[in-house]
């Protein structure tokens, strides 16, 4: 399982294109400014995301990013399907002669399945609305804070 810092920027990026979804389209540099990624990286991790059908892009001078489907449909996994190719533990296989073919059965039955089957579930119910709505939440109640 992978979760690497290319699916970590492409999801908060697409938590600030969910949150500015009203604004239109956006513009990269825009993007990349508010959640401090290079705007070279993000490029190529718009240029995946495009591929994979959950951005679009507007080309113009008044043209951008925005999301290609409503934030409820864009899961958790759909991104990191799409910028790391899976989420799962890699399955345990038996090395050479076969031996300790039960010990590798055990990992895979008791640790790897389970694993992947949490996780499965987890990415899958876990959609960008969710996530933009977290952090809004979180933005509100950083503002309405008071230090003495």
């Amino acid at each position: 399982m992978i979760f690497s810092k290319r699916s970590r920027y492409g999801i908060r990026a697409l938590i600030d294109l969910a949150r500015n979804a009203e604004n239109g389209s956006m513009q990269l540099n825009e993007v990349a400014d508010r959640n401090s990624i290079s705007v070279k990286y993000l490029e190529q991790i718009f240029a995946a995301l495009r591929k994979a059908g959950i951005i679009k892009s507007i080309k113009g001078p008044q043209g951008g990013y925005l999301l290609a489907r409503p934030p409820k449909d864009i899961r958790a996994a759909d991104i990191i399907v799409a910028l790391d190719g899976s989420y799962f533990l890699d399955s345990e296989e038996v090395q050479g002669d076969g031996k300790g073919e039960t010990n590798v059965s055990v990992v895979q039955r008791e640790i790897i399945e389970p694993v992947n089957e949490l996780a499965g579930h987890f990415f899958n119910s876990l959609t960008l609305e969710k996530l933009a709505e977290c952090a809004k939440e979180q933005e509100e109640a950083l503002q309405n804070m008071y230090y003495i």
